[in-house]
């Protein structure tokens, strides 16, 4: 007869947290510190930018930044969250990467953020007042000592009149402090490094510009040390009233007030630059539109840019479908030789292939010229419709591997049978082709041919390395040429010359966006390509 187990009471609460830690104990201690030691940076990782985030005083972010490492923690800290420990790492950074890149761009667009107006307002008074200063012929001499604090160098002042000591920066205005003299002046004081005589002496590019503000009041003026051992005090010709929010020239008398555009204007619309970041709405896409320096060039551009792409694929598909053709015939020797040396060009990185192209298309010693054709001046580069020529030729040589690669797979997919009956029906080579082959084929190859105008349409690294979008446009505001497309251009705005709108640059990119976006919409449910995978 069996004996019956007394059956065991249940665990209590502080038996089962014991026994989950036993169980974590007896588990595999090295997955469990390499755990920790990945949590322990992304925590420091996150501590720094909580540090920057709050002396730069950016509330949200700073937020999100502790919302999104306790949250971390907490999943992976916990022992039941088991599907969001594989998912955290990819949605952080989708987000990061991906959602946050297109929304702040979005929100660029809508701004006049650019040359001129990439700060705040008070920064950007500070700046106007700051660059229009003067010495003050009668000022008193300042004994000054130069201190640095984290990389940051400030003015140690001793006031002449008072003989109190005064800290302050670039950043911070000059305030009273405790500090250590030396034959009535101030030498040291807490939390500060004293530099000595001969560091000093190394910095006098960076002391000749430290402006250290004399108060609180912009208009007081600022302290300044070239030589790093005397301070005189320099004060603006220009005036800044903040209970009217106007700004004074004391030397002419002209008046500019802030009209909501993000810079003080006089009557006359004279502006004082730098000026400041604001929402400016959809002017950026007006001025796309409306101004004729930038919608000649624009409308240039975007037909160009339709013209490229829709020629790219067409010919890149087309040679690499014929090759594929040819090297799909089974009676065909040395088959895998040929393959090899075909898909060369795929196999080097392209913006180093468009280099070497863009020498060998050198007008004056390049290759082409020099060696094929006997010394000849053909400005491959540099005419505008032998530019675009030369563009498509070099894509075309770049991309018909990708192309040959798809449709050699695809034609190996189509069963013999299929054309072994259209023979026996009487069909002849072209028939097979025109009315089995490449219905079947574009059933698989569609999606990508989609996918292919995509790419060119945004194909910056030909452009750039080939042309860098050259022979460029007479007469416009803006620094593009004939071979430029939307995403050249976009870059071009943005980062070269001497005025950079990133604004107009982000309402461009939106703009490609959503041209791209109907497109491929467009396409996939014309060709139902989609659905036919699926």
């Amino acid at each position: 007869m069996t004996e019956l187990a007394e059956p065991t009471a249940p665990l209590n609460k502080r038996q089962r947290q014991a026994a989950r830690i036993a169980d974590a104990a007896s588990g595999p201690i090295g997955w469990m510190l390499l755990k920790i030691l990945l949590l322990a940076v992304v925590d420091a990782i996150a501590l720094y930018a909580a540090f920057v985030l709050f002396g730069q005083q950016e509330w949200l972010v700073l937020g999100l930044v502790v919302a999104v490492t306790v949250l971390v923690n907490y999943i992976y800290f916990s022992r039941k969250r088991v599907p969001a420990k594989y998912l955290t790492p990819g949605i952080i950074f989708l987000i990061i990467f991906q959602v946050f890149t297109l929304l702040y761009t979005g929100y660029i667009g809508f701004t006049n953020y650019g040359t001129g107006h990439n700060g705040t307002k008070d920064q950007a008074i500070s700046s106007l007042l700051a660059s229009s200063q003067e010495r003050v012929e009668d000022s008193a001499t300042y004994p000054v000592t130069v201190v640095e604090q984290f990389g940051t160098y400030g003015l140690l002042v001793t006031d002449p009149e008072s003989g109190d000591a005064l800290l302050g920066s670039a950043e911070q205005p000059l305030a009273e402090v405790d500090a250590d003299f030396e034959g009535g002046q101030a030498v040291a004081v807490d939390g500060w490094n004293t530099l000595p005589l001969a560091k000093v002496f190394t910095l006098s590019a960076e002391l000749e510009k430290l402006s250290v503000p004399f108060s609180d009041d912009p208009n007081d003026g600022s302290l300044r040390a070239p030589d790093g051992q005397k301070g005189y005090l320099y004060v603006s010709s220009l005036e800044y009233d903040a209970d009217a929010d106007i700004i004074t020239d004391t030397t002419t008398g002209a008046v500019y007030t802030d009209t909501g555009e993000g810079a003080f204007t006089a009557e006359d619309g004279a502006e004082l630059l730098p000026g400041w970041q604001t929402t400016v709405g959809f002017d950026n896409f007006a001025r796309a539109v409306t101004d004729e320096s930038i919608r000649g060039p624009l409308i240039s551009v975007t037909i160009w840019t339709f013209v490229f792409a829709l020629f790219s694929v067409a010919t890149t598909f087309f040679l690499g479908l014929l090759l594929a053709l040819v090297f799909n015939n089974t009676r065909m020797r040395f088959r895998n030789g040929y393959r090899i040396i075909l898909i060369l060009p795929y196999a080097f990185p392209a913006f180093l292939s468009a280099l070497v192209w863009a020498g060998m298309m050198n007008e004056s010693f390049g290759f082409i010229n020099q060696v094929i054709f006997g010394g000849a001046d053909i400005p491959w580069l540099t005419d505008p419709n032998l530019a675009k020529v030369s563009v498509l030729l070099v894509n075309l040589w770049l991309g018909f591997p990708y192309m040959f690669l798809v449709c050699m797979g695809a034609l190996q997919g189509i069963p013999e049978d299929v054309n072994e009956a259209a023979v026996m029906d009487g069909a002849n080579p072209w028939q097979v082709f025109r009315r089995i082959k490449l219905p079947l084929l574009l059933v698989t190859v569609a999606p990508l041919l989609i996918s292919s105008f995509a790419f060119n349409f945004n194909n910056f690294n030909l452009i750039y390395m080939l042309t860098k979008g050259g022979p460029r446009f007479d007469d416009v505001s803006i620094p593009v040429g004939h071979t430029d497309i939307l995403i050249s251009m976009v870059y071009k705005v943005a980062f070269t010359g001497q005025s950079r709108d990133y604004g107009l640059a982000s309402a461009f990119t939106i703009l490609i966006f959503i041209v791209v976006a109907t497109i491929s919409i467009i396409s996939f449910r014309k060709t139902k390509a989609l659905e036919e995978l699926n």
